[in-house]
């Protein structure tokens, strides 16, 4: 795949190479100095010069590059790049000039170890450390010990997990955590409604546990290839999984099985942009009132079930650049006028569901020799709701299987918030 890593300084000097084919020499390095380093307008992350591809990654002033004259795919040698730096943040902290001069010996050895011949090999972190071993990590005694274990993870098919780990009170949590992005006009009209989602997981499960984890039974995955579901169907796009589940399983009874890293990892991550759920439906009246005043009147309702709860609501309504103060009138939470950022903020703890919140305010101007339009920018809401799924994705169950037979305690938890990304137009 890659023929070349180098990582280079600020001022282009070399601090490491390593080259895995005879087509480059150490002398390609020159060519990156000359055509990317000193050269203030190149913005692109990929350098094509004749049949050679430089790809490269800044971090803290340092250029960590891959370099190949073969078509590799784009999107796994920056994978690559990514993984190095968060593997050496894991061994050293911060990577910089410095930290990368006092370690190079050890990065030397992570690099041989996570690419054998150019090609990606395992870059787990909690892997590495068993058998790189630095000061910090893991004392000398114990390396004789592990050795036998080592060969076994590193070669096995659960790289990512030790068998030995024990914990006296086995609990898996699960939390399926979305963030709603929404655009909507000032005729009500939903211009854009979607859902990025991830489930993220913590398992504090002895031994080497298999677990199977059912979703919705109405759930369509990529529906362009596979035709529009139901009315009521759950619709996901771009799913993407963690290295550790069986696809095959997924695909033909949507159960997602896998053996789980230890500790806390990140399962799946989705999109979806069908029958998207809005929690809070905001209805904004906005009029001038010549060229002196604007009159507000917004309403916040919850549309979710009564025992449910939107916490930590947050909206913010623009006012005008030429608002001299704001006087405001909210039966629920706190409303301030920021003269700073040209909004009014209305703070609400809590609303229940189905509770109507209203706000009403007159700004007041100053006048301007010249009349300038109010480009009236959206009213932004940010909130959090627990227990609750924008997408409608519901965890039918969590089961956790171990030949020792022990008991689990599973818990579930949904989470639906906005922040920055729930707009109104009024």
């Amino acid at each position: 795949m890659i023929s070349a890593f180098f990582i280079f300084n600020q001022k282009g000097e070399v601090l490491i190479s390593r080259l895995y084919r005879t087509d480059f020499k150490r002398s390609i390095a020159d060519v990156f100095r000359i055509q990317v380093v000193s050269n203030s307008d190149v913005r692109s992350p990929i350098i094509t010069l004749g049949s050679t591809s430089f790809f490269h990654v800044r971090v803290n002033n340092l250029y960590v590059v891959c370099v190949t004259k073969t078509n590799a795919n784009a999107a796994l040698v920056f994978e690559f790049c990514y993984r190095f730096i968060s593997i050496a943040k894991s061994y050293f902290g911060k990577v910089d000039e410095e930290s990368v001069k006092n370690n190079f010996v050890l990065i030397y050895e992570l690099i041989d170890e996570i690419s054998d011949f150019g090609y990606p090999q395992n870059s787990e972190i909690d892997t590495l450390k068993s058998y790189i071993t630095t000061e910090s990590v893991i004392s000398s005694a114990i390396v004789a010990e592990e050795s036998s274990k080592i060969t076994s993870q590193a070669t096995g098919a659960t790289s990512w997990r030790r068998g030995d780990v024990k914990y006296k009170k086995n609990e898996a949590f699960v939390d399926v955590v979305e963030t709603v992005n929404l655009s909507m006009s000032a005729k009500g009209t939903v211009l854009r409604a979607d859902v990025d989602g991830h489930i993220q997981m913590r398992a504090y499960l002895s031994g080497t546990p298999e677990c199977k984890f059912g979703l919705n039974d109405k759930l369509v995955i990529d529906k362009n290839s596979q035709g529009s579901g139901a009315s009521d169907a759950v619709e996901l796009d771009d799913c993407r999984f963690h290295q550790c589940v069986r696809l095959n399983e997924f695909d033909t009874s949507r159960t997602i099985s896998f053996i789980p890293p230890d500790g806390e990892f990140e399962l799946m991550r989705y999109r979806s942009t069908s029958n998207v759920k809005l929690p809070l439906r905001v209805i904004p009246t906005v009029h001038e009132i010549g060229t002196s005043q604007v009159s507000y009147n917004v309403a916040v309702k919850a549309n979710f079930g009564n025992k449910l709860s939107a916490t930590n609501v947050i909206l913010r309504i623009p006012t005008p650049l030429n608002t001299t103060s704001v006087d405001c009138k909210v039966a629920n939470g706190k409303a301030k006028y920021v003269p700073a950022e040209n909004v009014v903020i209305w703070k609400i703890p809590r609303i229940q569901g189905g509770q109507e919140c209203t706000f009403s305010a007159t700004a007041d101007l100053t006048s301007t020799t010249t009349r300038q339009v109010w480009a009236r920018p959206p009213i932004d809401v940010d909130f959090e709701v627990l227990m609750l799924t924008a997408s409608g994705l519901i965890v039918r169950f969590l089961k956790v299987f171990e030949k020792s037979n022990y008991q689990s305690i599973k818990w579930v938890r949904y989470l639906t918030k906005a922040s920055g990304s729930y707009q109104i137009r009024f």
